[in-house]
């Protein structure tokens, strides 16, 4: 192999890797695209299983306060929703958002002989299986596979990271990762782009990999130049709190207002795994969460975005109903949802969880959150859930 090739192997490789982009979106960015008036969705990842008790509160339930004598969070405190269910004093931001009838609530949600371990949940709500199957490909990444035939939007999903998770991975297309568009750029430009134009398309396509991975640094380099152009025009007002995932949440916000034919957008909180010292991690960690997603949501609404836009926030799994021996909780089953956005369904779409009926000590699933992924794809997005899901899930009215 000559040193040319193998350098421009290693180095076409490495921007592959680091963008996550699917080859066949090449013809799309090679076109202008005009301006995007579809219908968006915002999925927000809790990362390490959120102790939905302490979140929205069952402040009436004594069982709750047996259960947890150091932890539960006292009466007096709870942002009062309803007569039986309040918010954690730290989310005064979504307190306002549910006031304004801009969220919903959908309580124990989870699945079938649910799993306690941190990346095995995960990978079931990434992928949609059943809880004994191990899928390869993630619901949104077969959305766009069923969605993106042809593939003409390049930028159709966006996760706002470094790295590419399952949930975005098709078996013919894929999601793209970026942290920031200033940081792809960085990545981008220089040398591999240099070593790119000195490239000639008839010479890589002479080999089945040298072709592949010119047209995957063609395609990068022509998104971060897209996406670079686009996000200049457009500069968020909205004054964000200083911590990453605000900046994350700015972002999706900036490629909104810019025009970016993008339908799905996805970020991730880490830190939500509270076995000991819960009581000020979790309020630390609600607070950042609350106020980011309070000015993400006045931000979209302030630019007229946010009646075509959904936001949906999740977590593996919940907390077990009572307290450890070191003051946190362990890992649980069911967990609530948040929807929001100008058109989902406002209040608590069911009844609080049932803390007399328990299984091991843990809460019972009452909604598969199979049924959440249905109406978001045939109500929101478009596309046929069964294709997707590859069951049939009945839609849950919340939109």
């Amino acid at each position: 192999m000559s040193t040319s090739r193998r350098t421009f192997l290693k180095q076409s490789s490495l921007i592959a890797a680091g963008t996550a982009l699917a080859p066949h979106f090449i013809n799309g960015m090679t076109k202008p695209l005009g301006e995007f008036q579809g219908k968006r969705l915002v999925i927000i990842q809790l990362s390490g299983g959120n102790d939905g008790l302490n979140t929205v509160v069952p402040f009436r339930n004594d069982i709750y306060y047996r259960e947890r004598p150091q932890i539960a969070i006292q009466k007096n405190k709870v942002l009062q929703l309803n007569d039986e269910l309040g918010f954690h004093p730290a989310m005064e931001g979504l307190k306002s958002l549910y006031d304004d009838g801009l969220m919903g609530i959908i309580n124990s949600v989870g699945y079938p002989n649910p799993d306690r371990s941190h990346f095995r949940s995960m990978d079931i709500w990434h992928t949609g299986s059943n809880a004994d199957e191990n899928w390869t490909t993630g619901w949104l990444g077969r959305y766009l596979d069923n969605a993106c035939n042809e593939c003409k939007l390049p930028y159709q999903a966006i996760e706002v990271d470094d790295s590419l998770s399952l949930v975005m991975k098709g078996a013919q297309s894929k999601g793209m990762a970026m942290s920031a568009p200033d940081k792809l750029m960085r990545n981008i430009k220089g040398t591999y782009a240099e070593n790119l134009a000195e490239m000639h398309g008839d010479k890589a396509h002479d080999d089945h990999q040298l072709g592949y991975l010119y047209k995957t640094m063609v395609e990068t380099v022509n998104s971060a130049d897209y996406i670079s152009e686009k996000i200049s025009a457009y500069r968020s007002k909205a004054e964000y709190p200083q911590n990453p995932f605000s900046k994350n949440l700015k972002t999706i916000a900036e490629l909104i207002g810019s025009g970016m034919e993008t339908s799905v957008y996805y970020a991730s909180m880490t830190g939500f795994d509270t076995h000991a010292r819960q009581i000020n991690t979790q309020e630390r960690l609600l607070s950042v969460y609350s106020d980011a997603v309070t000015v993400f949501v006045q931000d979209l609404k302030a630019q007229g975005q946010l009646d075509n836009t959904v936001i949906l926030t999740f977590s593996e799994f919940g907390r077990r109903v009572g307290q450890n021996a070191s003051g946190g909780t362990d890992h649980g089953t069911a967990n609530n949802l948040f929807v929001m956005g100008g058109t989902t369904q406002a209040g608590f779409f069911n009844d609080a969880p049932d803390l007399t009926d328990l299984d091991n000590g843990d809460l019972k699933y009452q909604i598969d959150f199979r049924r959440v992924y249905a109406a978001l794809l045939d109500n929101w997005l478009g596309v046929s859930s069964k294709q997707v899901l590859q069951k049939e899930f009945k839609p849950l009215n919340f939109l």
